[in-house]
């Protein structure tokens, strides 16, 4: 029984050990989540003075605390001067904290004047401003698409240009961007090479049309500063005088083609006009000749036409379809041989 006894107690001390090992785990997560000790000791031993109760604070406020201090270690260990109060106002404002401070220490060590305050701007304005400082130190080369000019005399010719540019960190807010750099290079290529006379000028200077752009002060407005713009390939292209000449022929050609045709259907429309006006007069001319007997008849009962006059007029008309019929040389032979 002793022995049973024994067991027992054994069994329900390590069973309170282990409870009591499960709630001090817990409460030292729960401690160290809202108490982030080995972040304050690190920020400690980089020289950075902060309290714990700060980074409390933070946590109440639903700030990272490892998002403030790690920023705030490399701007210290760089000599930025920078407080915990500004990284933590732009986190709060939407920036990134860590993107900034890379950015100020590479614009330090550069020598590119950059203050913090210019530097949280461009980044909520939602540009890279780690990028930027990069691009000031390190340019950019930006191509443009084939562009398609057409000289005076008719002839196209297709550039292509590279476009150096370095980014300018006082017109980052606010500025355009390569689409803007890009439309005006391409604005500068069509206006050179429209001014040209021949198209054999272009290909013979093609520097012409850098200097002239680079010469119209492009990157006025924009975030860039162009350094330079190096024609890259110069092609000739169709030859748009003699195409549009072309069609200004085939379209004169079709309004010469429906002109005609409209005359001619009126021709058509005017020869059917006068037919149908000839079996008109026709029409009136048979009705005309069938009120002649009716007159005769009317002058023989009124007595205005004698039989005598009546009998003659018959012999003169049997003596005109004679002479008519003699006049007919054809008919006669003809009937001489069926005659035959």
């Amino acid at each position: 029984m002793d022995k049973w006894r024994m067991m027992r107690v054994f069994e329900s001390g390590i069973v309170s050990i282990l409870l009591i090992a499960v709630v001090v785990i817990i409460v030292l997560s729960v401690f160290f989540s809202f108490f982030p000790v080995m972040l304050w000791i690190s920020a400690l031993a980089s020289g950075v003075r902060i309290g714990i109760i700060t980074l409390v604070a933070m946590r109440l406020r639903r700030v990272t605390p490892s998002r403030i201090v790690n920023p705030l270690i490399k701007a210290t260990k760089a000599g930025l001067g920078l407080n915990i109060n500004q990284l933590e106002s732009h986190f709060l404002a939407g920036g990134n904290v860590d993107r900034v401070i890379n950015a100020l220490i590479a614009a330090q060590r550069a020598n590119i004047p950059l203050e913090f305050e210019r530097a949280a701007a461009i980044d909520l304005a939602g540009r890279d401003v780690l990028q930027a400082v990069q691009m000031s130190v390190n340019p950019r080369v930006i191509e443009t698409p084939i562009v398609a000019a057409v000289a005076k005399d008719g002839i196209e010719v297709k550039v292509k240009a590279r476009v150096t540019v370095r980014a300018n960190i006082d017109r980052l807010v606010g500025g355009a961007g390569e689409e803007t750099i890009i439309a005006r290079v391409g604005e500068g290529i069509v206006t050179t090479v429209g001014s040209s006379n021949s198209h054999k000028d272009v290909l013979e200077n093609p520097d012409s049309i850098s200097r002239t752009v680079l010469s119209k002060g492009l990157d006025a407005g924009t975030a860039f500063e162009i350094l330079s713009i190096d024609i890259a390939d110069v092609d000739v292209g169709k030859n748009i005088g003699a195409f549009l000449q072309t069609e200004q022929a085939e379209a004169d050609k079709r309004i010469a083609q429906a002109k005609a045709e409209e005359r001619r259907a009126m021709a058509v429309a005017q020869e059917q006009e006068m037919k149908a006006r000839v079996v008109e007069m026709r029409a009136r001319v048979v009705e005309s000749e069938s009120e002649v007997p009716l007159a005769m008849a009317e002058a023989l009962r009124g007595g205005k036409l004698g039989v005598m006059d009546y009998m003659n007029l018959k012999n003169i008309e049997a003596d005109t379809q004679m002479r008519g019929s003699l006049g007919k040389p054809n008919e006669n032979s003809g009937n001489d041989k069926n005659r035959d």
